[in-house]
C-alpha cells in the first residue's frame, strides 16, 4: 500500500512540477521575447514564427521535468508512469488546441514531439532502463 500512494504522490508532483516549470519558461518567453502592441496573444493565427519558440520549449521542458522527476522517485512503474506524465501534458496541449487557435503546423509539431517523446525521454534520462 505504500508503493501505491507514494507512486500516486510523486505522480501528482511531477504533475505540479511540470506545470511550474512550463508556466515559468511561457513567462520568461514573453520578457525575452516581448508581444508587439496591438497584437493579440490569444490568437496565435497571426503571430510570426519568433513568438512559437518558447512555448513549444515551455511545452517540451515541462513534460521532460516532470516525466524525470516520476521517473527518478517512483518506486515502480517508472516508464509507465513518466509516460503517464507525457498523456497528462498531451492531455492539456489537446484542451489548448481548442481554446486558443494556432497554425496547424504548429499543432502537429507540438503534439507530436513535446508530449509523449519527452516523457519517454524523462525517464530514459534517470537511467532506469538498465
Amino acid at each position: 500500500m505504500k508503493t501505491i500512494i507514494t507512486n500516486i504522490l510523486v505522480l501528482l508532483g511531477g504533475c505540479v512540477s511540470g506545470s511550474v516549470v512550463n508556466m515559468g519558461l511561457i513567462i520568461a518567453g514573453n520578457q525575452l521575447i516581448p508581444m508587439a502592441d496591438g497584437m493579440n496573444p490569444m490568437d496565435a493565427t497571426m503571430w510570426e514564427i519568433r513568438y512559437f519558440i518558447f512555448p513549444f520549449l515551455a511545452h517540451a521542458i515541462g513534460t521532460l521535468s516532470g516525466a524525470f522527476i516520476v521517473a527518478k522517485y517512483t518506486v515502480s512503474y517508472h516508464m509507465i508512469l513518466a509516460i503517464c506524465i507525457g498523456i497528462f501534458f498531451l492531455l492539456s496541449g489537446i484542451s489548448m488546441v481548442f481554446i486558443m487557435p494556432a497554425p496547424v503546423w504548429f499543432i502537429v509539431a507540438d503534439l507530436s514531439l513535446a508530449y509523449i517523446p519527452m516523457g519517454w525521454y524523462g525517464w530514459k534520462l534517470t537511467g532506469q532502463d538498465k
